[in-house]
């Protein structure tokens, strides 16, 4: 598919314009959004001023991070080659499914979140069930980064320090960060997240090329399997913790509404991300299990001997960090624009007024405490993950692009072969959300009722226990 296809001449047969079909109201979902763009600085600063490379580096900060730590131990599952096919056919249709948003986003330049543009689709009652989705798999995303960080802290500390206050130190700082209400921002955070992220996972793959992994014998030699021989309920989990490292897609129209000209680059923003995904993702999945083979743990920094792996979880921090940033920024975010649209103020989105700061300061203080809640609720890394990822990530990822594309070219389903295969990808696509949804939430829960029914290191919540040996 060429980029002129995808950033304007997407339509099907001869219809180059998105928002002209036939049996289609295009009219905003809202009557107040033909007056205010909200970003657009009408009623205070200009928010839409990301440019090509500052979507790369807000896309990257928002998927690179807590999934890449988990896709070492679903390639030991898997074996080498179905895990490395997973990865990339679940970038490739990860890709079209994001290209399917922002061809709506094209048809509905003002619309500043996912859950707007299903209220296009399907009313009021869509929106208000996207929007509790896309709250419930933020606050879930942040609750792992918050376990994650804990997880790091009780490493480097030797759990000097109850798990409980490591994750109220955790959620604390992502409410700072949380505190600038830009996209831009978020931007900025990129570069640190990537070279974090990439230094811990060099060091764990020294510390694995210089000793053996924690439990090997002396004069082990690790032993890769190609292909795994996996139960039904790991299968599930795996491609779940691939979802959960790819699917950045509820993000992408909260960064578009924030974009100098989205139309021109978001698509080669998108491309960025996901080849980069898949390289970096390869690489750290692939060479620490090779090194580390059947002790290859989750996170992959557990993997490492003791000393290398409290240097990598001190260097991966940072990317924690902006993972959590992301996350909070972008369900405060939706949160904020709920509340100004509730009180007619959508002119003060962007304005420095008491009202507004103290409605996003609120708004971001209320995400973080719910967060804190569940990340003590349910403390353990892989099935907060999974859980998250079969919850929601399922529909946010490849479920409301195929409502999005439906009632983007309702009444020419049919109209050609390429319409025909279109149709039918994302028929596909929704059979394969109700799939992960209904066979993910069975495999991630009972998987975390056995965690707890078995790992002495889970006490329950708000537990106290050490959490970097889990």
């Amino acid at each position: 598919m060429s980029e002129k296809n995808e950033t304007g001449q997407h339509s099907q047969g001869d219809h180059s314009d998105t928002t002209d079909h036939e049996g289609l109201d295009h009219k905003p979902a809202y009557t107040d959004e033909a007056e205010v763009d909200v970003f657009g600085g009408e009623g205070g600063e200009n928010f839409r001023t990301m440019g090509r490379f500052d979507t790369v580096f807000a896309l990257l900060t928002n998927q690179f991070g807590l999934g890449a730590l988990a896709l070492p131990s679903v390639f030991k599952t898997l074996g080498l080659i179905p895990g490395l096919i997973t990865l990339v056919g679940g970038a490739a249709i990860t890709y079209f499914s994001g290209v399917e948003i922002f061809w709506y986003y094209v048809a509905h330049p003002k619309v500043t979140n996912i859950a707007e543009m299903m209220k296009i689709v399907g009313g009021r009652p869509a929106e208000i069930f996207t929007g509790i989705g896309l709250l419930l798999q933020l606050i879930m995303t942040a609750a792992s980064a918050v376990v994650t960080i804990s997880i790091a802290l009780n490493a480097i500390s030797e759990h000097a320090v109850c798990t409980v206050g490591y994750m109220a130190i955790a959620s604390i700082l992502c409410f700072m960060l949380c505190i600038p209400r830009t996209a831009k921002f978020l931007a900025q955070s990129g570069l640190p997240c990537i070279l974090s992220i990439l230094a811990a996972a060099l060091s764990t793959m020294i510390g694995l090329g210089i000793n053996n992994p924690p439990g090997a014998l002396e004069g082990w030699k690790p032993e890769i399997e190609l292909f795994g021989t996996p139960t039904l309920r790991e299968v599930f989990n795996c491609v779940l913790k691939i979802l959960f490292a790819l699917a950045g897609n509820y993000a992408f129209v909260t960064y578009m509404a924030e974009m100098k000209n989205p139309e021109k680059d978001f698509i080669y923003s998108l491309r960025w991300l996901m080849a980069s995904s898949v390289i970096f993702y390869g690489f750290i999945a692939i060479t620490v299990y090779c090194l580390a083979a059947e002790f290859t743990a989750s996170p992959a920094l557990s993997s490492a001997p003791i000393i290398a792996a409290k240097v990598a979880y001190g260097l991966v921090l940072p990317a924690i960090l902006t993972d959590g940033l992301a996350c909070g920024h972008i369900g405060t975010k939706y949160v904020y624009i709920v509340i100004m649209r509730q009180i007619n103020a959508l002119k003060e989105v962007t304005a420095n007024t008491r009202k507004s700061w103290g409605i996003w300061l609120g708004s971001n203080a209320a995400f973080w405490v719910v967060v804190f809640v569940l990340s003590n609720a349910i403390p353990v890394f892989d099935s907060i993950l999974a859980v998250s990822s079969a919850t929601t990530y399922a529909w946010f990822t490849y479920g409301i692009s195929a409502f999005l594309w439906l009632h983007l070219y309702k009444g020419r389903w049919f109209e050609n072969w390429r319409s025909i295969m279109l149709f039918a990808a994302n028929i596909g696509f929704l059979v394969f959300s109700l799939l992960l949804n209904g066979g993910g939430l069975w495999s991630s829960i009972t998987e975390l009722l056995d965690i707890f029914a078995t790992s002495s290191n889970v006490r329950g919540c708000f537990s106290c226990g050490d959490n970097s040996y889990i």
